[in-house]
């Protein structure tokens, strides 16, 4: 294949379509959870992985497991933690069995905010794909987006 070839060139517009896809839809959840809970996308991402975690076997994400959750590097979501914990939203404390481990919990009042900030998450989400959908380029994606399912931990 050469950097002409028709395959190349569709592959790249689908890329280029994901990508504004993506950034329309962050785009608008951010401003609603900014404006309701001043919360950005990715505190709010934060705050919602870690309210799943559980007291059970594997119940607790390391912070490599959290990065990877919200899409982040392990330093740039260890500074989002320490951010979310200096405004009272997480606590970090030790492994109970691995003295070497932290672990990050979150607190009442973050789960409180996470609470109110749940609608507006979803409604943006809606919305933006909703608006998504009336761009025909937009509305196959849109489309493969509401028929995916979360996949399974592995």
């Amino acid at each position: 294949m050469t950097a002409t070839d028709p395959a190349l060139t569709a592959l790249a517009q689908g890329w280029c379509a994901l990508s504004l896809l993506h950034g329309r839809i962050e785009a608008h959840i951010e401003r609603a959870l900014q404006n309701g809970h001043d919360l950005s996308v990715r505190e709010y991402s934060l705050l919602d992985v870690l309210s799943r975690q559980h007291d059970g076997e594997g119940g607790h994400l390391q912070m490599k497991q959290v990065a990877d959750a919200v899409v982040l590097s392990q330093s740039a979501t260890t500074r989002l933690v320490t951010r979310l914990e200096d405004r009272g939203l997480l606590e970090r404390y030790l492994c109970p069995t691995d003295r070497r481990g932290i672990y990050t919990n979150v607190t009442g009042a973050g789960l409180a905010l996470l609470a109110k900030a749940r609608p507006t998450n979803d409604t943006a989400l809606r919305e933006a794909l909703d608006e998504a959908a009336e761009n025909p380029e937009l509305a196959p994606l849109v489309h493969v987006v509401e028929t995916l399912k979360a996949p399974t931990a592995a």
